[in-house]
């Protein structure tokens, strides 16, 4: 077995464990039309995926579209979950031999607790779930839920790193004062990743593999 470069290994969720582009895009795109009668640029609904579903909504559309639209995502998203929810191959092996290393893991995210667990079940996750939506006052790029994350584990700083796949996740985890290792499967654009300067980025689920277990 090789030697874990962390103890502990905080993840985001969308884009990163579970492969739930689509089914947020698309939930998205059937708000949009429900309620302004168009969709929207799909590279900035993209761009949003890992901060606060509902402070997006409203930053776009403004509070009171922004709450109409928000109850129509939701609606659509439990509905076509089960439908359009998919894994990446080779993560929950990954996640079994990180635990059987001896690695202390968990999920921070800006998704809402519920939905949040039921994608760790579908795509057959071994992880807890730490921080969702609903455990902190405050979302990425704010410091908090990884802060909250790191308290739950009992863990500091210096012993854990963030594995993400957006900007946002990047910068989170440096206001947090943590390394972040970037993957390029999710939502987040290489070019806006780069720009954040992650300790590594890793195209593969076996390149995450070797920058975590050496």
């Amino acid at each position: 077995m090789t030697s874990p470069r962390w103890p502990v290994i905080l993840f985001d969720l969308d884009g990163t464990l579970a492969d739930s582009i689509n089914l947020i895009v698309t939930s998205y795109q059937h708000a949009f039309r429900e309620v302004v009668g168009h969709e929207w640029d799909e590279t900035e609904i993209k761009s949003w995926i890992g901060r606060s579903l509902i402070d997006a909504f409203r930053t776009a559309l403004g509070p009171e579209l922004g709450e109409r639209a928000y109850a129509e995502y939701t609606r659509f998203n439990e509905a076509n979950t089960v439908r359009l929810m998919k894994g990446y191959d080779g993560v929950p092996q990954l996640l079994r031999d990180l635990t059987a290393a001896g690695v202390r893991t968990g999920v921070v995210t800006s998704k809402r607790r519920q939905p949040a667990e039921w994608a760790i079940e579908l795509c057959g996750l071994d992880v807890p779930l730490l921080v969702g939506h609903e455990d902190v006052p405050a979302h990425k790029p704010d410091p908090r839920p990884l802060l909250r994350g790191l308290e739950l584990l009992g863990a500091d700083t210096q012993h854990a790193v963030y594995v993400g796949d957006a900007a946002v996740d990047v910068i989170a985890a440096r206001n947090a004062g943590l390394p972040t290792v970037a993957v390029t499967w999710g939502a987040g654009l290489r070019a806006d990743i780069e720009a954040t300067e992650p300790l590594a980025m890793c195209d593969t689920v076996d390149e995450l593999r070797a920058v975590l277990l050496g």
